[in-house]
């Protein structure tokens, strides 16, 4: 079988190797589509050299289909579509308060451990979650990232008929907002990049430019001064952490979306002066993963349009170069097979 081999210096190697039996408590997969996440550029530029295990199989957002099963294994048959959610919590504590998805020890598959972008894949049992065979694998590549967006919204508390404004129109601000809209809220998009502002309005988002329009006057006379109920901050740039404090509306909560290596200046003020709750929001959780196969199931919003292109697994180079030339580019997915 084929796999592809991460080796540092932003450069991929395709390898053949022996397609292996699944161990005790393992289902091996026949992998349909991988998609590329942000992490797996962070590794391609060379910038988790010292957690990944060079040279290294990566890839985690992923669909396919079971190809066999170790032993122990119960409640899954051959040819099932699956997906996996991974996150490996083997080293969860009484201190992670039966939080697995942040456990202290927690394993990420994919980044810490062997990936998808191979043609089989062995994994443990219980990452998998079972699609509907009507479920089309190839939009099924997108329930990982999906399943962030619907674990942000949760953590947002959102409501039907509030007003949420996303901060950010790149893959997962499109996804939050599509799953904001699926709640039945008023979603507003915040992004400065053309391309990106049309490919929202094509998909039927209102958007706004705060650059040449100011976001916070917007979304007042929208809500007749009320403002946002929930603001996501997806775009991880000081602007934008400037404003979701006066976007926010009085006890608006305030989702951290994007990840932030590096302390940022916030508007504390604003916190105590309209009683904002600013909510952290990492990964996913399993009910997040159910509701986002769900969504891709009925596929009743755009997903379609979030994917970029699509290459085989022997092209994966290309793939990853194509991606740092496409800087406005969505989502872009390996075909295993």
């Amino acid at each position: 079988m084929k796999a592809t081999l991460y080796e540092g210096n932003k450069s991929f190697s395709v390898v053949e190797k022996e397609i292996e039996a699944p161990a005790a408590g393992e289902v091996r997969i026949k992998v349909a589509y991988c998609g590329v996440c942000g992490t797996d550029v962070h590794i391609y530029h060379g910038m988790m050299d010292q957690r990944v295990d060079i040279p290294q199989i990566i890839g985690h957002e992923m669909s396919g289909t079971v190809d066999a099963i170790g032993e122990g294994v119960t409640g899954y048959k051959v040819g099932e579509k699956i997906t996996v959610r991974p996150l490996d919590n083997r080293g969860e504590t009484a201190s992670d308060k039966g939080h697995g998805h942040i456990a202290k020890a927690l394993k990420f598959i994919g980044i810490d451990s062997p990936g998808a972008m191979q043609q089989y894949w062995n994994v443990p049992a219980f990452t998998l979650h079972k699609l509907k065979e009507e479920t089309d694998l190839k939009l099924a590549a997108l329930i990982e990232p999906l399943s962030v967006a619907c674990h942000d919204v949760r953590r947002g508390r959102l409501q039907k008929g509030e007003t949420a404004v996303v901060l950010g129109g790149g893959p997962i601000g499109l996804l939050v907002a599509m799953v904001a809209k699926s709640k039945g809220a008023n979603v507003v998009i915040s992004e400065v990049n053309e391309i990106r502002i049309k490919m929202a309005e094509e998909m039927g988002f209102e958007v706004v430019n705060p650059v040449k329009t100011d976001l916070v006057e917007y979304v007042e006379k929208k809500t007749n001064g009320g403002l946002a109920d929930v603001v996501f901050e997806v775009a991880g740039v000081q602007p934008s952490l400037d404003v979701m404090t006066e976007v926010a509306g009085i006890r608006g909560r305030i989702v951290m979306v994007a990840i932030h290596g590096e302390k940022k200046p916030i508007d504390l003020f604003k916190f105590f002066w309209k009683e904002l709750e600013l909510v952290g929001a990492r990964v996913y959780e399993k009910e997040d993963y159910e509701e986002s196969i769900e969504l891709i199931t009925k596929n009743e919003y755009p997903f379609e349009s979030i994917i970029t292109d699509t290459k085989p697994l022997d092209q994966i180079q290309q793939l990853f170069e194509d991606i740092d030339a496409t800087p406005t580019g969505m989502k872009f997915l390996v075909d295993c097979q």
